[in-house]
């Protein structure tokens, strides 16, 4: 079978990659009891990101009026305590991502009072909706939609394919995880769209599906299948000009290295931001591990990178959270000097820096 053919038959099943969860603009966020900078990113990225589609939260454990309040973000959205606060939502959206991805036994009634009014429910966990028989048997009577972002069908190795020429593909990979890969993607790829260049972020992870309505949950395909599904992602969104890719784990993570290889390699990227939390010294969910020396460590994903496609680094994200506006400035000179290439952290600064970069790439490569 040629690859064409391969790719054409993976167009017969979309859903893999859209599950339209743009179309819900009435959603309501479901955090109860869980409402922390580390277990609810997926609420606060929704609140950053899909603002205006965010109508409430549900936290009855929290003295909080407004998600403002609670996470510093969605400014006035107010905190309820019970879907009955809410006037037409359209979708109850998992605002969590906790370790282990299991949803809490506490929401069931939550999830049971929605089916019944015939709300679709969305969720980004490893534990799926779609398996519980009394949640399946309540949306076929109320006819809504139970969305697994996590469940997919992907059964296609990597091809090998080359790409549109140009159709630049940047790639955000990490020196740890949940570190803002994320976040520099989606920030640069806005910013390319502001200045009048048409481009789009490929969603990897459960939270980016959920702001962009499409996508790949990479950490939830088949191992033989990683690559190809990046590669497919990819060849349906080729049309844009440039294509900013959500990366996952890390390439020296001792339990997630296998999703960001597999990227590496299913995206064929050009170029490469890479992304770091200043101060951070030892692997997520490994106390006894230190993470690599940064320039090591780059130079590993650019190896790996350019076995696949001529590859290189065009800018560097910083995390600055944990410092003060003085010191991330003072970051940001360390990380140019050493890296050699545009840095900025996406938040404080904006991402000119590496919108320019990304122009900058397709410059050189295309002409224009």
């Amino acid at each position: 079978m040629s690859n064409q053919t391969q790719h054409d038959r993976q167009d017969d099943d979309r859903s893999d990659i859209n599950p339209h969860l743009e179309l819900h603009n009435r959603i309501v966020l479901l955090t109860d009891g869980y409402s922390t900078p580390f277990l609810a990113k997926t609420a606060i990225s929704m609140l950053r990101y899909r603002t205006g589609d965010v109508v409430a939260l549900i936290d009855q454990t929290t003295e909080a009026k407004t998600t403002g309040e609670l996470f510093a973000a969605g400014g006035d959205i107010p905190v309820v305590r019970s879907l009955s606060e809410v006037s037409d939502p359209d979708a109850i959206y998992v605002g969590i991502a906790p370790p282990g991805g299991r949803l809490p036994k506490a929401w069931r009634s939550v999830i049971i009072e929605a089916l019944n009014q015939g709300i679709d429910v969305v969720s980004g966990l490893h534990d799926f909706l779609t398996d519980d028989d009394e949640y399946v048997a309540l949306a076929a009577k109320a006819q809504c939609r139970l969305v697994d972002v996590r469940r997919n069908h992907f059964k296609l190795t990597g091809t090998g394919r080359t790409f549109r020429p140009g159709c630049i593909r940047i790639h955000s990979v990490g020196q740890d995880c949940s570190i803002g890969k994320m976040v520099a993607s989606v920030e640069v790829c806005n910013g390319l769209i502001a200045a009048g260049h048409d481009a789009k972020f490929l969603a990897t992870g459960q939270t980016g599906i959920m702001i962009s309505g499409e996508g790949v949950p990479i950490d939830c395909v088949v191992s033989d299948f990683v690559n190809g599904a990046a590669e497919q992602l990819v060849y349906e969104n080729e049309s844009h000009d440039f294509v900013l890719i959500e990366g996952q784990g890390s390439i020296t993570h001792p339990a997630y290295s296998a999703v960001t290889l597999g990227l590496l390699h299913g995206s064929a990227p050009d170029g490469l931001i890479y992304v770091y939390e200043a101060g951070r010294k030892m692997v997520k969910g490994f106390d006894d591990i230190a993470i690599p020396d940064m320039k090591r460590q780059l130079e590993f994903f650019l190896t790996a990178a350019n076995f696949r496609h001529p590859c290189r680094l065009i800018g560097v994200a910083i995390n600055s959270r944990t410092l003060s506006a003085e010191e991330s400035a003072a970051e940001v000179k360390r990380a140019e000097e050493m890296f050699g290439v545009p840095a900025c952290d996406v938040y404080r600064d904006g991402p000119a820096k590496l919108v320019q970069a990304s122009i900058e790439l397709r410059r050189s490569i295309v002409g224009n």
